[in-house]
């Protein structure tokens, strides 16, 4: 049974010191589901000396114990799915089919290519005379968003534990009962007591107190930019490792030789997957001049198509985005672009037609757009595409990079070298190409502002552990 009102601290659900809630709203209907509490300094300190008295033992357990324990994780997991992908689906608005497979199915992917990763990582490396040895950095503090709930738990718990640390966990306010369910799934897979606590509250009384902590080695931190850069203030006063996933505004080039039909309308729909509510979604696309007139054809064929309504509904496309704050931000960009002087293609400011409650925004395509426009600068976070047109390759680079973000970027052409030579020109942490998905055990991770720091596989794993040298052991 889910634990709405209680903290999970050194292995067992705990009051708050001070009870103070919540309510959680459901966005497809404003309505109030149920209540959290809200945690604050003194229930951080709480958990952050469970996470120290654990860390001592926990640090020095072998590999072996660390991969049944994961193995055992990946268990549970999947004994909890549908109740995970229920959650998701009622507290930020993904539609149930897409919550259950992707946005749960996320999670158990970070879970598996972790385990796989521990079973052969070499802990130990002889360079000359010295062993060069990488240990657990400590006791990290981890705050996720809302937008992939599971995906950014489980990509930075798993490699937590597969290191050896110990953590503190603030879930998003928004989405918190996908994260009291994992925490359920950790207690019953046998995690000891204190390597995994879990506060719920707000970012800036748990956020900023797991940030300043002096109890704490290292922040792992995803979401807003403006946010990520309060965290790393606070952070700085006790030199804690920070690692940051931020925000983005990622190019989608679209080279001339390429099959636009096909290129065009996976770009849009990338969009707008998961109402838009995605970092690195490809949410400028870059298109040759002359070819304006077929994007727009395309692109708006594929809004007309894309249905916003009911989470639960079979035929639903999107659904809402997860707050009131949101709609309203996305709302007055839409209303800029119009007033900047891009063509609105398709969607527009308001809800859905036919939908009069819930945060719903209407799948909205900009083209003929300029760089210098507020809906190509600013990170959206809906379902607004912006098309910008360019005369030459260089050109196109030049659009791409012309941004405070360095998350992604996307490119489609006829030729793979082609577009491989145009993907190595951007300035951005992850490229993908012709539509390939991102490789888990790949490294994730932005440029600039988008952040620093990797996850994801091995390199995900190595951000959680520190390195030491011992001069004068050789190995045996």
């Amino acid at each position: 049974m889910v634990q709405h009102l209680k903290f999970y601290v050194d292995g067992q659900w705990v009051d708050p010191v001070t009870l103070r809630t919540r309510p959680v709203i459901n966005p497809a209907n404003e309505q109030a589901m149920y209540e959290i509490a809200l945690g604050s300094a003194a229930d951080v300190d709480k958990a952050v000396a469970s996470a120290r008295a654990a860390f001592d033992t926990f640090s020095l357990t072998s590999r072996a114990e660390r991969v049944a324990m994961l193995t055992r994780i990946a268990e549970v997991y999947k004994t909890r799915s549908k109740e995970l992908g229920a959650a998701i689906s009622d507290e930020m608005g993904a539609p149930l089919g897409f919550a259950e497979k992707f946005q749960v199915g996320a999670g158990l992917s970070h879970i598996l290519s972790t385990l796989e990763v521990l079973k052969n990582y070499a802990f130990e490396e002889q360079i000359g005379s010295a062993m060069v040895v990488r240990e657990a950095i400590g006791v990290v503090g981890m705050i996720t968003p809302w937008n992939w709930p599971m995906n950014q738990m489980t990509c930075k718990v798993a490699p937590a534990l597969a290191a050896g640390c110990t953590m503190v966990l603030k879930p998003s306010e928004f989405t918190p009962t996908s994260a009291l369910i994992f925490a359920e799934i950790l207690h019953e897979a046998g995690v000891p007591k204190g390597v995994f606590n879990l506060v719920n509250g707000l970012g800036p009384e748990v956020g900023a107190a797991l940030s300043a902590h002096p109890g704490i080695d290292m922040i792992s931190f995803t979401g807003s930019t403006r946010a990520g850069i309060d965290v790393a203030q606070k952070a700085a006063m006790t030199v804690k490792r920070v690692t940051q996933e931020l925000g983005g505004k990622s190019p989608n080039i679209i080279l001339e030789d390429a099959d636009f039909q096909k290129a065009v309308a996976a770009g849009v729909a990338s969009v707008f997957m998961n109402s838009g509510q995605s970092c690195n979604a490809p949410t400028r696309m870059l298109v040759p001049q002359s070819k304006m007139n077929e994007v727009i054809a395309i692109a708006k064929a594929v809004a007309d198509k894309t249905k916003a309504g009911d989470p639960r509904a079979a035929d639903t496309s999107i659904g809402p985005v997860v707050n009131e704050t949101q709609w309203s931000k996305i709302q007055a960009l839409i209303n800029k672009g119009m007033a900047e002087g891009a063509t609105l293609v398709a969607g527009g400011p308001g809800r859905p037609d036919g939908i009069a409650k819930g945060y719903y925004v209407r799948p909205t395509v900009f083209a003929n757009v300029r760089n210098d426009m507020a809906i190509a600068r600013e990170e959206v976070f809906g379902p607004v595409l912006t098309i910008l047109g360019y005369q030459n390759e260089d050109e196109a680079v030049r659009i791409a990079n012309d941004t405070p973000y360095g998350l992604a970027g996307y490119v489609s052409g006829g030729s793979v070298e082609r577009a491989a030579a145009v993907a190595r020109k951007i300035r951005a942490g992850n490229v993908n190409l012709n539509g390939v998905p991102n490789e888990r055990t790949a490294p994730f991770g932005g440029y600039k502002q988008s952040g620093n720091g990797r996850e994801w596989g091995r390199f995900g794993l190595e951000e959680y552990l520190e390195v030491k040298s011992i001069a004068g052991l050789a190995a045996k």
